[in-house]
């Protein structure tokens, strides 16, 4: 008991396992998921400290920060709110036993050991966070030019000065226009769900 208690205190022998879709229900992350909102699971991986729930919406990570302490601290964190970096993948030498998934999660790094027996299956998810990277940076990139096109037209505008109509009836026009392209543009380029991305890519 003792040298197993010593070993989670060390880091040694932590190495999760990938969690089947049909044993989804029976984890402690399928209570915090907010099926309420269409949300559901497509990753999990379980070790005898943590969670690491993968969402169409988000990561849900709970933390069983000390093996000699029974608290646990649940951390979410959504895609389009903390997007991906630094994705990585460690096969296994010779000698190991497990296979390593690295990542930041928004400034948050997270390392995941899986048994290098499951390396297929996390090749899967290395490939679902990498597309789940690019399309947050794509959809803040073209949000960027959008805005950058708005305000020369906004200028542009300003410069210019219409016939009968005045000043403040201008100012609202242009705030109202503002206000709903804002508005418009932000549902669009906030993509908020990712089951096509973890649809296409994961297989298990």
């Amino acid at each position: 008991m003792f040298k197993k208690l010593a070993a989670e205190a060390l880091g040694l022998g932590d190495i999760g396992k990938i969690i089947p879709s049909q044993d989804y229900d029976k984890v402690d992350s399928d209570d915090y998921i907010l099926s309420e909102d269409n949300e559901r699971i497509f990753f999990l991986i379980k070790s005898k400290r943590d969670e690491y729930c993968f969402t169409n919406r988000a990561l849900i990570h709970i933390d069983g920060a000390s093996a000699l302490d029974k608290k646990r601290i649940l951390r979410r964190y959504e895609y389009y709110q903390f997007p991906f970096s630094n994705i990585a993948l460690q096969t296994a030498g010779t000698i190991d036993l497990d296979v390593e998934i690295s990542f930041h999660i928004g400034n948050v790094p997270l390392m995941i050991s899986v048994s290098k027996g499951q390396i297929d299956q996390l090749k899967d998810l290395y490939k679902a966070l990498l597309a789940i990277q690019q399309e947050v940076h794509h959809n803040q990139s073209i949000l960027g030019f959008s805005v950058e096109s708005l305000q020369k037209a906004i200028t542009t505008v300003a410069a210019g000065k219409q016939e009968n109509v005045s000043k403040s009836q201008e100012l609202q026009h242009v705030n109202e226009y503002v206000f709903n392209w804002s508005k418009n543009s932000y549902e669009k380029y906030n993509q908020k769900d990712f089951s096509a991305i973890f649809e296409k890519y994961i297989n298990n």
